[in-house]
């Protein structure tokens, strides 16, 4: 019985007599393994993205829109009503178990000036738990608290984009800015948190305390007016829950009958932003499952050549039979030579498909992950290829009849 390192030698020799024949019958799985690669790594780097944007706006969230207004049977959309005020939103903290921590919201855009510069800028009006709700920390400086909210204290909070186009390198804290012409002490600069799922700067903006924002910036129609309310749940598991105990305390708070519709939407930001993950990692498989067709048709390229090189071949499988090769060393020969195709265009088409990653990423702008695992699949979905479609013309090359193999021309 032949070993199977002398079987590879002769597999090498066989397939360095046809060196072109070889390299375009491998053209099919470096095209395939190279395709399967670039399209997981765009796909993951996709993902990655859209996981950064929902990690970037805070976990656990739920967003509390006030009603919509009704105006000769046309209805307006979310927000249009305003029916939420500070009190909800302190009966929330209080009385909803599931509630980790409570912001309401009360913002519109001004014009930011600091000497000769300015910057119109988002300026919303909140608490001190808009920094626990939306995991966002300060690179320096201190937040504001519930005395600067009770005394509706003259101070903020800015972002780094706001930061760099008032100040440049210097540093912000305890600089005095002018809010819509209105003076503020600026006591903490937030860390950077780049852009949100919907493509907005989340670094454009500056905090206050709700009640200067009401008071002195934005005024209101009624005392305590918000215009949203911002949640964080316990846990993730603790959504559903919190959803439930939020909508049934609002609905109490606001005298809504059994029969009448609620003046407030209730909204699981977390949800919205995952099920947007989950479409991107299906398209992800899709694409793989779409690029490893190319892998296939490389596999029956393998086979054609491997039949039309057993038919070229055959007088030498007689003679090898009539020197005592059994069936078993036939079949693994051709079976080697497949195997040897396969491996050899799965590592060019690692190098392609590492390749044009990198390539895309540079042109196109995209974010790609090349990770080991999509490496190791498309490298062993090629060996697999080559393993089963080469297994055929082995077969075939080991049922030959010595005899007639002997007299083949």
């Amino acid at each position: 019985m032949i070993d199977i390192p002398t079987a590879i030698r002769i597999s090498f020799r066989a397939l360095k007599r046809n060196k072109m024949r070889s390299a375009l019958t491998m053209l099919g799985i470096i095209i395939g393994v190279g395709a399967v690669i670039a399209m997981l790594s765009i796909g993951m780097g996709a993902s990655k993205r859209i996981a950064d944007q929902i990690s970037s706006i805070g976990s656990n969230l739920i967003m509390i829109l006030p009603g919509a207004t009704t105006s000769a049977g046309v209805r307006m959309g979310s927000g249009t009503q305003i029916t939420l005020t500070i009190d909800d939103a302190e009966a929330i903290q209080n009385e909803c178990p599931a509630v980790s921590d409570v912001a309401p919201v009360h913002n519109g855009v001004a014009q930011v000036v600091f000497g000769s510069q300015n910057w119109s800028t988002a300026v919303t009006g909140t608490t001190p738990g808009m920094l626990a709700i939306r995991d966002w920390s300060l690179d320096s400086g201190r937040p504001f608290t519930q005395q600067d909210v009770r005394s509706a204290a003259k101070v903020c909070l800015i972002g780094r984009t706001v930061s760099d186009n008032l100040f440049g390198e210097a540093d912000p804290v305890g600089q005095v800015i002018r809010i819509d012409k209105v003076p503020f002490t600026v006591i903490g600069v937030l860390s950077v948190k780049g852009q949100s799922p919907q493509g907005q700067d989340q670094d454009d903006s500056v905090y206050v305390p709700i009640t200067t924002a009401q008071k002195k910036l934005f005024g209101t129609m009624f005392p305590g007016m918000v215009r949203r309310i911002m949640v964080k749940a316990r846990s993730m598991e603790d959504m559903e829950t919190a959803e439930k105990q939020i909508t049934e305390l609002l609905r109490q708070r606001h005298r809504i009958g059994p029969k009448q519709e609620n003046d407030f939407t209730v909204r699981n930001l977390t949800s919205i932003m995952q099920t947007a993950e989950q479409s991107t990692q299906v398209m992800t498989l899709l694409l793989a499952a779409i690029a490893s067709v190319s892998l296939l048709v490389g596999g029956i390229g393998i086979m054609n050549i491997m039949l039309v090189s057993v038919t070229e071949r055959t007088r030498e499988i007689g003679i090898r039979m009539a020197i005592g090769a059994k069936t078993w060393d036939i079949r693994m020969q051709f079976v080697i030579e497949a195997l040897t195709l396969s491996i050899i265009g799965g590592i060019a088409g690692i190098i392609t498909g590492i390749s044009a990653s990198k390539i895309i990423a540079m042109i196109a702008g995209w974010s790609t992950i090349v990770s080991p695992l999509s490496i190791f699949l498309a490298f062993g979905f090629s060996g697999m290829v080559g393993l089963f479609f080469g297994f055929y013309p082995a077969y075939k090359a080991s049922m030959l009849n010595p005899i007639d193999a002997l007299r083949y021309e």
